[in-house]
This record gives C-alpha cells, sequence and structure tokens, in this order.
C-alpha cells in the first residue's frame, strides 16, 4: 500500500510544468544526505483512487502534471495509479521520482510523461548538478528521453 506523507505544488520538479509533487513514504533507498529522510518512515494516508481524486479535484485545475515522490516500495500501484490518471484526467502528465538506479523489469512506460531515476549521491550532487549520478527522462513513444541537462544552469 501506498502512503503519502504530504504534497506541494513545485515549479522545478518538471521542466516546464507546474507539477503537484505527492511526497509518498516508507521509502526503502536510505539514501546518505537525502533532502526529506521523514519519507524513510511509513507515514501519512494511503494514497489511492480515492485520495490521488481529491487531490485532483483540489488542484488539478491548476496543475499540468502529477508527479509520484518516491514509492519504490510499491512500484506497481504507482504505475496503477499512472494509469488511472491517463484514463481519467487527460491531458494531465504523469511523472515518478524513482531513487532506485534502474527502473524495474517490464514496467509500463506507457502511462508516464517523466521519470526520473536515481539514488541521491552527495558527491555527484542533485539533478542541477552537472555531475549528478541521477537522470530525468521524458517518453515520447515509448522510448526515454535523457533531459536531465534541462537543470543544469547554462
Amino acid at each position: 500500500m501506498l502512503k503519502y506523507a504530504d504534497y506541494d505544488i513545485v515549479f522545478q520538479e518538471i521542466p516546464n510544468e507546474v507539477t503537484l509533487a505527492i511526497n509518498i513514504s516508507n521509502c526503502p533507498n536510505r539514501c546518505v544526505g537525502c533532502h526529506s529522510p521523514y519519507l524513510m518512515e511509513d507515514v501519512g494516508e494511503e494514497l489511492n483512487e480515492t485520495s490521488l481524486d481529491a487531490l485532483i479535484e483540489k488542484y488539478g485545475k491548476d496543475v499540468t502534471c502529477i508527479c509520484f515522490m518516491g514509492g519504490d516500495a510499491d512500484h506497481k500501484s504507482v504505475a496503477s495509479l499512472a494509469h488511472y490518471i491517463k484514463e481519467k484526467y487527460q491531458p494531465l502528465k504523469v511523472g515518478w521520482y524513482s531513487g532506485k538506479p534502474n527502473l524495474p523489469e517490464s514496467f509500463p512506460l506507457a502511462d508516464f510523461d517523466y521519470i526520473k531515476v536515481g539514488p541521491y549521491r552527495e558527491d555527484c550532487g542533485p539533478l542541477n548538478s552537472r555531475t549528478t549520478n541521477q537522470r530525468l527522462y521524458s517518453i515520447f513513444n515509448g522510448e526515454l528521453m535523457d533531459i536531465t541537462s534541462k537543470f543544469w544552469r547554462k
């Protein structure tokens, strides 16, 4: 079961999108230097279609993207909710921030517009660092296109 601890409307997580970022708890990755260590705990309310409907009804007209921030402990539920959003809330875009180095096998890309992979490593820096190990991909026709450089200042 997915639980979310909180959420916010953000402008930097997905380039050129106004994003409702939903912070999912019970993160199994335990990255050293994590900016949100409280998300390692099993806290919050259940994230399901009903709670997602409530959030989208509240903020849907103000956002262009819903992004699941975490959920590595239950990636199948993340994929299921992404599919739900794509079916019910077109043209909302869907993103997922995973702290795993790679996507799970046979992960359904068709229901996502953006996916970030990679654990946070202090020695590499966050997405806005040119030395980051993390990657943000835009998904187009089932293909991953690396757009990480959009975070880098010129």
